[in-house]
């Protein structure tokens, strides 16, 4: 498990914000240690706050059958100085915390009750340094599991305790729980079900993952790349899932014949377009952020978690690379490349400024005899290459055991061998790392590869896809520890996919890329992982009059002036002076209820760096009494009344 610095929470005007902390010398892993039991199986794992959801009939983690669980999340809540706080907890099912080994809150919600628990301590004396934290909870017996911890103290309103403040210590089943994670993650990533069948009851989505289709990738990619990539994929990219199908002194000659056949798969060649201008590549690829998982063309260190760029002029025929970063996805649907949804200029120009910098020559006409292409097809239909690509037209002829076939004990040979077996068996270039974690998890629960648990999903593949390398880093990129409360699950799947719909902020250059494949997963991940259902409560339709309200609570004309910042359909801001805000016609179908409420009462405790000013006072009274009595939570219902009508809001005054 990776290590963070220790951070502590800062007194600024006796007000926490969720930003970044000044780091201190201590060191503990970030966030909360978590336990999960059912059906007699335990799981250990970290976790970013004291929050979950779990739909009924579900599990809470793939290492555990579904059915009535038990979560313990335990660590430490860091303050820089003594401090008070009340906490808040959200919860159906049984619910207990504990802080410094005292008991603060807890209960039990009533069957009869679908609304839950929502309970809150006394004030609670936090002493300066760590503060142990303890929360037991248990599931209901009927109806979705749902647990929801914030804090609260005088200055600033409710929030969820931030995983910024939150460490724990390190354990041995925190250990072992994270290396059978990884052994899973490996046996999905690198396809082994492919080859060893996990039978039907294996539903984790990872398991249908594809690989690179082989129709018409001669059209694509040169021969002489590809023999170099067959015959040692490690060699070409380090890291890379693909493994070493040609073995021994033959291997050369065996890779450039299985080379020259798929060269010869053709389809409608890709018509080069207007050359592209490589200046204005260069800043596109500024823009786009694409060094978040590229090492920059023109130089840099090298790094391993990176993907080269050095060998797409010798890779792409001409046209391809272009037609490439238009569309990753399309022969490849879990590509971890995403959509930038270019035009064909901007691929253009992305394709000049990376082929200038590029090393080797551009691929020629292929000249292979029909003997060697034939030798090729050989291979291909019978080394295992078909296991995982697709060819039209043929099948694969592996005849490898089941999953089930294989013992525990016996995972040291074969493709888990150190060295190449040779044969048709594939030679993956692991680390001592990795074959142990492979290792750790077939001597484990096997039947996690049945059991989708979104929340597992969402940390896994942000990780794989690097989504923590723009977002909380760059302009326009919300911070990730706050996408899963922040956005409705249905409109972040339409989002990550790369559908098209309005941009947030379209004044800002860079964009957001589209992930097909892994983007209604990763959304209803975000949602539950922070103790949200994986798909929005429907709300009643708006209340007219407190709609109307609301309209003028925006308006200039006596209300809070959004409107000066803010467009509101098809009605624009009026007065901006730096940065214009979102749209709001966009609220209410992209943000959860609960962010937005909290956000409205104190937009500084959530994003210390926003513009958005600070409208009530620190008991949440409204500046404006005469809309509903000055009463802070009703008046931020009645904006909300007005933002559920979306596009169909009347003008603002």
């Amino acid at each position: 498990m990776a290590r963070v610095p220790l951070t502590w929470l800062v007194a600024l005007a006796g007000v926490w914000m969720a930003g970044s902390f000044p780091a201190l010398a201590v060191e503990r892993p970030a966030g909360l240690a978590v336990t999960f039991e059912s059906g007699g199986a335990t799981d250990a794992t970290s976790w970013p706050g004291a929050h979950l959801h779990v739909a009924e009939g579900q599990s809470p983690s793939p290492f555990v059958p579904p059915g009535a669980f038990k979560a313990v999340w335990e660590g430490f809540v860091n303050s820089e100085l003594r401090s008070e706080y009340t906490f808040h907890i959200e919860a159906s099912g049984e619910v207990q915390l504990e802080v410094n080994g005292a008991s603060v809150a807890g209960g039990k919600a009533p069957a009869e009750a679908p609304g839950g628990l929502s309970l809150s301590s006394g004030v609670v004396k936090l002493g300066k340094g760590t503060n142990g934290l303890r929360l037991t909870y248990g599931s209901p017996a009927k109806g979705d599991a749902y647990v929801r911890l914030y804090w609260s103290n005088a200055e600033t309103p409710r929030n969820p305790v931030p995983e910024s403040v939150l460490t724990h210590d390190e354990s041995a089943a925190l250990k072992g729980g994270a290396l059978v994670r990884e052994g899973r993650g490996l046996f999905m990533d690198l396809r082994c079900v492919r080859c060893h069948d996990a039978g039907e009851g294996a539903k984790a989505p990872e398991l249908s993952m594809d690989a690179p289709s082989f129709a018409g990738i001669g059209s694509r990619l040169g021969a002489s790349w590809m023999a170099s990539w067959i015959a040692d994929p490690a060699a070409v990219r380090p890291g890379t899932p693909m493994p070493r199908m040609v073995h021994g002194a033959a291997a050369a000659g065996q890779a450039k014949a299985m080379a020259a056949f798929l060269a010869g798969l053709k389809e409608p060649a890709v018509a080069p377009g207007k050359e592209g201008d490589a200046e204005q590549g260069k800043a596109l690829y500024e823009k786009l952020h694409c060094v978040s998982c590229h090492v920059a063309p023109e130089g840099g260190e090298a790094d391993p978690s990176k993907v080269s760029q050095k060998g797409v002029k010798a890779k792409f025929r001409p046209g391809a690379l272009a037609a490439f970063l238009m569309r990753p996805s399309e022969h490849f649907a879990w590509i971890r490349m995403p959509d930038f949804r270019l035009s064909a200029e901007e691929a253009a120009n992305l394709a000049a400024y990376l082929t200038r910098h590029a090393e080797g020559e551009a691929p020629g006409e292929d000249a292979a005899d029909a003997a060697l292409r034939d030798e090729g097809r050989g291979l291909v239909e019978t080394t295992g290459c078909l296991q995982c690509h697709a060819l039209p037209g043929a099948k694969a002829s592996g005849t490898a055991k089941a999953l089930a076939q294989l013992p525990a004990g016996k995972w040291s040979g074969g493709c888990m061998a150190e060295t190449a077996v040779g044969g048709k068996v594939p030679a993956y270039a692991l680390t001592p790392r990795q074959r142990e974690a492979l290792r750790a998890f077939a001597s484990g629960d096997r039947a996690s590869l049945g059991r989708h648990v979104a929340s597992e999903f969402v940390e896994r593949q942000s990780a794989s896809l690097r989504c923590a390398e723009c977002h909380g880093k760059h302009e326009g990129f919300p911070a990730w520890e706050l996408l899963g409360g922040k956005l409705r699950p249905e409109w972040a799947a339409g989002f990550i996919a790369g559908k098209s719909m309005p941009k947030p902020r379209p004044w800002l250059e860079s964009r957001m890329p589209g992930f097909p494949a892994y983007a209604s997963a990763l959304a209803e991940g975000l949602a539950t992982r922070h103790g949200r259902p994986a798909r929005t409560p429907a709300e009643p339709p708006s209340v007219a009059a407190d709609a109307e309200k609301g309209r003028k609570l925006v308006s200039a004309n006596g209300g809070f002036s959004c409107v000066s910042c803010h467009g509101f359909a098809d009605f624009g801001a009026t007065a901006v002076f730096e940065a214009p805000g979102i749209n709001l016609a966009l609220s209410f179908e992209r943000l959860q209820p609960d962010f937005y409420r909290r956000w409205l009462r104190s937009p500084l405790s959530i994003d210390p760096n926003t513009k958005m000013p600070v409208y009530f006072d620190e008991q949440g009274k409204s500046p404006l009494p005469e809309f509903f009595d000055g009463d802070g939570p009703r008046t931020i219902q009645g904006i909300w009344e007005y933002l559920k009508l979306g596009h169909a809001m009347p003008k603002p005054e």
